[in-house]
């Protein structure tokens, strides 16, 4: 639990200190996109196929809440904040990769026993989540995309 707590804390910290790009309205949909893509994918793979799981394999309420609402959500305002938009190809592909060196990195220190670590595995491993992060970062990209051109449509629209 401690290190839960200690993430929190700093991811959130450095998620609202160097936020310069995302608007209020941006980070309120990539926080419950995120939430909803995260509580998806637990649902499946945590809850019905016991693939990993925070804590223990029961459903732990408050504990699991924290970690699915205010753990990923400044992961994914950091990496949508500094992703390198105008920047040429090779470097957002490489943006991608170190976000998913981090990534894996991280969560490696959460597999530690407790009170450092919180979660578990089952089937799953690392390897998956090689697999699964980069697609991940690629659904929140576009997602942020998407916002972006609905909130430039709207306020166009106003002009």
């Amino acid at each position: 639990m401690i290190g839960l707590i200690i993430a929190i804390i700093l991811f959130n910290f450095i998620a609202f200190k160097t936020n310069k790009r995302l608007t209020a309205n941006q980070i309120v949909h990539i926080w419950a996109f995120t939430i909803a893509l995260q509580q998806l994918g637990d649902l499946y793979i945590d809850t019905k196929y016991h693939g990993y799981w925070y804590f223990s394999k029961d459903i732990d309420g408050w504990r699991e809440i924290l970690t699915l609402t205010v753990l990923i959500p400044p992961v994914n305002m950091m990496f949508l904040n500094w992703y390198p938009s105008g920047e040429a190809f090779h470097k957002r592909i490489m943006y991608i990769f170190y976000w998913m060196i981090a990534i894996l990195l991280y969560e490696a220190i959460t597999l530690l026993p407790e009170p450092w670590g919180y979660f578990k595995y089952g089937w799953w491993n690392l390897w998956h989540s090689a697999v699964m992060d980069p697609l991940l970062l690629l659904i929140v990209l576009g997602y942020y995309k998407w916002i972006y051109k609905l909130e430039n449509k709207l306020l166009a629209g106003k002009k």
